[in-house]
């Protein structure tokens, strides 16, 4: 089995995956792209070099990123050339099963029986995807999300056959790209897009019962919850908030809206054993000693502050200047 990923392959030379592409070769991995033809591979790759460069110009990347890009970025004439020799293959072609099938279908016709395989998909369960792969064992979604030079998280995703020993190879590879993994399980949506769509819907929820205007909704989410995000998930922001007030403002809500906003039973849960999070010093995130809490609290503050001082910093977006 291979130990660490070296040389990688990308397929779908487009937005998302001529990105994948920059980060792995940025982080020193010889990657090589490949698109639906010879001609489209080459465009993507002068475009991607050239979008390099201007990222580098403007701070985006360290010193140095664009030279070591073009050292270990690629442009393969066939979707067979680029992964025979691929340790790591990341098919990264648009979300349609079909299109899918058929290009993995080709991956796996011309890769190393022990390539790791890894699909870009946003919503597609590893086993739809799964019955089109060779050797089964050796496939899993490696989620980037989108820009992916500059978000970095990515969802892993296995499936009943996946082998779990490719866990740790690919989480050492994102690693080393400056990425931080997390596995979930293999339902539609993982977790990414199941949080962000429930948001939306709610959102879209609040606009049709006239409650807010799509751009009132958007200044709450980004200038009050969404504040946080960059630093804690949402069972720390509970943790920090109280528990028992949570469960006191589902009340609210179940009141309102009914079942769907029903307080949830692990919360309940929690709750009923006095586990208030931060105040009481367990929680969704564990139990933590004074000190740690203390340190959590300045932690916090810090970065609300810091993150404030960043967005006076930047100025407001061109849709808060519409």
């Amino acid at each position: 089995m291979i130990e660490k990923i070296e040389n990688v392959s990308v397929i779908g030379a487009g937005y998302m995956g001529g990105g994948i592409a920059q980060s792995l070769a940025a982080a020193g991995m010889k990657v090589m792209l490949a698109d639906v033809s010879p001609e489209a591979t080459r465009s993507a790759l002068t475009r991607l070099l050239s979008e390099a460069r201007d990222f580098e110009a403007q701070g985006l990347f360290k010193a140095g990123s664009a030279a070591v890009i073009e050292a270990n970025l690629s442009a393969a004439d066939s979707i067979e050339a680029a992964v025979r020799d691929a340790d790591f293959i990341e098919e990264a072609v648009p979300e349609v099963p079909a299109i899918k099938h058929e290009v993995l279908g080709r991956i796996c016709a011309a890769a190393r029986p022990d390539a790791i395989i890894g699909t870009n998909t946003s919503t597609l369960p590893v086993h739809t995807l799964a019955p089109a792969v060779t050797h089964p064992e050796r496939f899993l979604t490696v989620h980037f999300s989108n820009p992916a030079p500059f978000i970095p998280g990515v969802e892993l995703v296995c499936g009943v056959a996946t082998d779990r020993a490719l866990i740790p190879v690919v989480k050492d590879m994102l690693r080393r790209a400056d990425r931080n993994s997390a596995e979930v399980a293999d339902t539609p949506g993982f977790v990414l897009n199941r949080l962000q769509y429930a948001l939306l819907k709610e959102a879209n929820s609040i606009v049709e019962e006239g409650v807010a205007t799509p751009a009132d909704v958007d200044v709450i989410v980004r200038s009050t919850f969404g504040f946080r995000l960059p630093f804690f998930g949402p069972f720390a922001i509970a943790d920090m908030a109280g528990l028992d007030v949570y469960a006191n403002c589902f009340k609210t809500f179940e009141d309102a809206f009914g079942e769907r906003m029903a307080t949830p039973e692990l919360l309940k849960g929690l709750v009923a054993e006095g586990k208030f999070g931060v105040k009481s010093g367990e929680g969704f995130t564990g139990k933590h000693d004074p000190e740690k809490l203390a340190k959590l609290v300045a932690y916090r503050n810090n970065a609300y502050a810091r993150m404030a001082q960043l967005l006076q910093e930047l100025g407001p977006s061109p849709l808060a200047e519409s």
